[in-house]
């Protein structure tokens, strides 16, 4: 397997990237199960709070791993704050994993469910210096993490990125995505749990607090099929559907798993 060629097949996928990233066994990856009778209420857990610059938003692309929206981070323009985190991290990126059917595709599991899709938004400490720093830091990035749940009445949050799908068809491919604001995919509750872990993808550094929102965010089932319509290939190649973009449940080891909620 080649150094650069990670991905999500049986010769490239996550049982083997440990062999060219090592970390990826390490003691504090992601994601994980979550359950219910081990998670320690703390009620000490502060509400986490989103300020978001609409004008941040620059670009959406599919890289041929997952399609991502990436904002303007040069300065605090968007930011998260409280909850378990100490200062405000700078909103970088956001980007999705999902299923190839609706039964499956979250990366965290919650008491044995898996979600349709979950999108992460991914912020870092500016104290690190820059994004590069802060990834060498335990709490060098917090990732919000949100479950896409398959229902009857799709929620118009998730219709701004869906849109674009059709630009950025393949790998490789990009396009302008200007005035969004990501605070409109949050679910109502800010309900959440919290815990020390890692990127889901190489070379999964273990420098994230997660913040996993409780509350699903519903999505309709033509919504998902658009998201698996993009092809994890060039343009110049045959089709190939970017599908089962997740990495399965890694080793709690010990994690104490907080929840702000009873």
């Amino acid at each position: 397997m080649a150094q650069s060629v990670w991905g999500y097949d049986s010769d490239n996928g996550p049982e083997r990237w440990h062999e060219n990233y090592p970390l990826a066994k390490g003691d504090k990856q992601s994601p994980i199960e979550i359950n219910s009778k081990d998670v320690q209420h703390d009620t000490s857990l502060p509400t986490w709070h989103a300020s978001y610059d609409p004008g941040a938003a620059k670009t959406i692309l599919n890289n041929g791993r997952t399609c991502r929206v990436v904002f303007d981070d040069t300065f605090d323009r968007s930011v998260l704050r409280g909850g378990p985190l100490t200062g405000a991290y700078r909103l970088r990126q956001l980007h999705l994993h999902w299923g190839s059917s609706d039964d499956h595709g979250s990366e965290h599991v919650i008491d044995g469910v898996k979600y349709a899709a979950e999108l992460h938004m991914v912020h870092w400490n500016p104290k690190h210096g820059n994004f590069a720093g802060a990834l060498k830091q335990p709490d060098g990035v917090a990732v919000v993490g949100i479950f896409l749940k398959v229902g009857k009445t799709p929620k118009p949050e998730m219709k701004r990125i869906l849109e674009e799908i059709d630009n950025i068809k393949t790998k490789g491919k990009e396009a302008p995505f200007q005035h969004f604001d990501p605070s409109i995919l949050f679910p109502k509750s800010r309900d959440y749990w919290t815990y020390h872990g890692s990127f889901t993808t190489p070379p999964c550094e273990e420098c994230i607090t997660w913040i996993l929102l409780r509350e699903p965010i519903e999505v309709s089932s033509d919504q998902m099929a658009k998201l698996r319509s993009l092809s994890k290939n060039s343009e110049n190649e045959p089709v190939n559907p970017l599908v089962d973009n997740w990495r399965p449940p890694q080793p709690v080891k010990g994690r104490i798993v907080r929840a702000s909620f009873k």
